[in-house]
């Protein structure tokens, strides 16, 4: 069984590799096709076109793109992503403590969302068509139906402006106790996590219900396997692939979410710096942001469909 795994698994990392290659073009051609550049937000309106032409010169702006491509294309390769063409600083050093952070708030998030979604995805799908499970099932189609931004706004609303509990700006700046955390991450990690948990929840519910249903654990519950030993023994391990595909399907979508979540509350993350470098056209920075969000989906979708085939021997087939 581990000879047949490992050219599937190598299949994946070179499947992934590739999908890096394309995402460093696409990302290159995209931000390339974007209107204006740095000048307009360095010089302002009343530039006269021999500054502009200038500055671009100094930017290496008016270099062909194939030219400017491979330049960036070699930086990448030495760990460089260049300089931001507003302050002239590393971008690695700009994107580094933003990293951080965004990582700290999509880690709070999941170390919240998982286990709850776990367990309620299982319990719904292991007390199927029950009030319990009808309870779950409309709470998780209400929250996926809502936006991101609706119940951050909402937070903000109800816990900063009418109950005065929280603060509506996420400053984690002066965060030096426990207490000063909670206050500062509540709001954006239980909207990010909210969202993220409800598409988990009903991924590992239908997972489980499939396992469930299949005819072994039938005939074990004939036998008179007690419930829990069915679950935790005879289900929940033939079920692992698709509820890690679940999971690692719906932490991929957070990042979505944590564009949304830390413009609503400023939260000091990589996406803010991306969306502030989108205004000012500042490129190096806007493909660095996307690389690391494009990198990141992609470690995670493959790090699924690897767990996938493992568990699930109908998928090593070639």
């Amino acid at each position: 069984m581990r000879r047949a795994l490992v050219p599937l698994v190598g299949r994946r990392f070179a499947t992934a590799a590739l999908s890096l290659v394309f995402v460093v073009v696409a990302v290159f051609a995209i931000t390339s096709l974007l209107p204006g550049d740095a000048t307009d937000s360095v010089l302002g309106q009343s530039a006269t076109p021999q500054s502009v032409q200038a500055l671009r010169h100094s930017l290496h702006l008016d270099r062909p793109a194939p030219l400017r491509f491979v330049l960036w294309l070699g930086g990448l390769l030495h760990g460089d992503f260049g300089r931001s063409l507003l302050n002239g600083l590393p971008v690695a050093d700009m994107l580094r403590p933003r990293l951080h952070n965004s990582l700290l708030l999509a880690g709070a998030s999941a170390l919240l969302a998982v286990p709850v979604s776990l367990l309620l995805g299982i319990t719904a799908a292991v007390w199927r068509d029950t009030l319990y499970d009808r309870g779950v099932t409309v709470l998780t189609l209400g929250l996926v139906s809502v936006p991101e931004f609706v119940i951050a706004t909402l937070a903000v609303f109800v816990f900063a402006t009418r109950l005065h509990l929280l603060p509506a700006l996420s400053d984690i700046g002066g965060v030096h106790t426990l207490w000063q955390f909670l206050r500062a991450f509540f709001m954006p990690v239980a909207s990010l996590a909210l969202v993220t948990l409800a598409q988990m929840v009903r991924m590992t519910r239908a997972a489980m219900v499939d396992t469930l249903s299949a005819p072994y654990v039938e005939m074990a519950r004939l036998k008179g396997v007690g419930p829990v030993r069915l679950v935790v023994v005879h289900a929940l391990p033939n079920a692992v692939g698709p509820v890690v595909n679940a999971v690692a399907l719906s932490l991929s979508s957070l990042l979505g979410g944590v564009v949304v979540i830390e413009a609503v509350f400023a939260y000091p993350g990589v996406a803010g710096l991306m969306v502030d470098a989108v205004t000012a056209r500042d490129v190096p920075t806007v493909q660095a942001c996307a690389l690391v969000f494009c990198l990141a989906y992609l470690v995670l979708t493959t790090l699924a469909d690897i767990v996938t085939i493992a568990t699930l021997p109908g998928r090593r087939a070639p």
